[in-house]
């Protein structure tokens, strides 16, 4: 039985013209950054970005972690929203490997934190009984939010807020070009207010493996020397970066695909008796919904009889469950997994 994953946007797997761009990838020792395709790869994003520098790292998590090392000091304090990723789904790296203590405060139902909350979780540096508040974190687009994009003038109006305070700003823009299609913007007019920003090549883009993290050149100098030691230099690895750069070539105006797909899932699960939206989505390429109380059926037991049926989600709680479109996602996937939802409700 065909499979149709809907589980994340990570899990396509590059395309034939992708994989011939990375077997014809010029490559050399990019710890010595000698991996010409590497050097490519890490110009082209600075350009597009419009910041100074570049740097390749293998993962999202990687490029967060090293992005707020590079700007914060042990003992400092980055400020965050409760559901943002680096809280939720980095491990604590931030803490645990750099001893920058976290902040959080309550995303907004848009993805936004309020410029109040961020107000309260300001320290007073003059006391020596509080850390130093040194950087904000905001996620465009906010995943747990259901895929929300956050505006071009809230974007504006944190970083001003940070200039006032002396804050640095990361943007973690894993699905950044989500964003930047959604709003129908350039992606640099999206971060330019960012000291810092990362996004992922290997979901929406497609590519295997990798992100990006951008700033300025201090920044990535140090960067750079963060990520050997946390064991991320990699050596011959224009490999993979052709596909990187085969993707921010190819793939970034298709995504609009996937939030067309992911609008067609979504009406299709909203007339289905049981299920409901939540989260208002789709904003995006994401998709929750939650099975209506009088359903009577385990979590558990609903994924095992869509898998039967050829469908994988992901559950995020009791009975709500998150589906992403992505560029394996066909209408044939679309079609199969309305009716599998209809087939095991009805």
């Amino acid at each position: 039985m065909k499979t149709y994953d809907f589980r994340s946007d990570t899990v396509t797997r590059p395309s034939d013209a992708m994989r011939e761009a990375m077997a014809k990838a010029v490559v050399g020792d990019d710890v010595y950054h000698e991996d010409p395709t590497v050097n490519q790869l890490e110009a082209m994003t600075a350009e597009l970005l419009g910041k100074e520098a570049a740097l390749f790292v293998s993962s999202g998590t990687m490029g967060n972690l090293v992005g707020v090392l590079s700007q914060c000091q042990r003992g400092d304090e980055a400020i965050m929203g409760t559901q943002g990723h680096t809280f939720l789904h980095e491990a604590s790296g931030v803490s645990v490997l750099g001893g920058v203590s976290m902040f959080t405060v309550p995303n907004e139902a848009d993805g936004s934190i309020s410029i109040e909350n961020l107000k309260g979780a300001v320290r007073n540096h003059f006391d020596v009984h509080e850390p130093i508040s040194r950087l904000v974190i905001i996620e465009n687009t906010q995943n747990f939010c259901g895929g929300t994009v956050l505006s071009q003038a809230y974007v504006e109006e944190v970083s001003e807020f940070c200039k006032q305070h002396g804050l640095a700003l990361h943007i973690d823009g894993a699905r950044l070009f989500n964003a930047a299609v959604a709003l129908n913007l350039p992606v640099k007019e999206l971060v330019q207010h960012a000291d810092s920003v990362t996004f992922c090549l290997s979901k929406g883009l497609g590519a295997p493996v990798g992100s990006m993290l951008s700033g300025s050149k201090e920044l990535i100098n140090k960067a750079r020397r963060l990520r050997k030691i946390l064991g991320g230099g990699m050596r011959q690895a224009g490999i993979l970066a052709a596909a990187g750069i085969y993707a921010l070539e190819h793939n970034v105006e298709r995504l609009r695909v996937d939030h067309v797909r992911a609008q067609q899932l979504a009406d299709g699960l909203a007339a289905i008796p049981g299920v409901k939206l939540t989260r208002g989505t789709p904003h995006t390429n994401l998709i929750f919904c939650a099975l209506e109380d009088d359903v009577e059926i385990t979590t558990a037991a609903f994924l095992e009889k869509l898998k039967e049926m050829g469908v994988l989600i992901m559950d995020v709680g009791p009975r709500e469950f998150r589906l992403v479109t992505h560029l394996e996602t066909k209408d044939e996937a679309v079609e199969q997994c309305i009716k599998a939802f209809e087939i095991i409700l009805n």
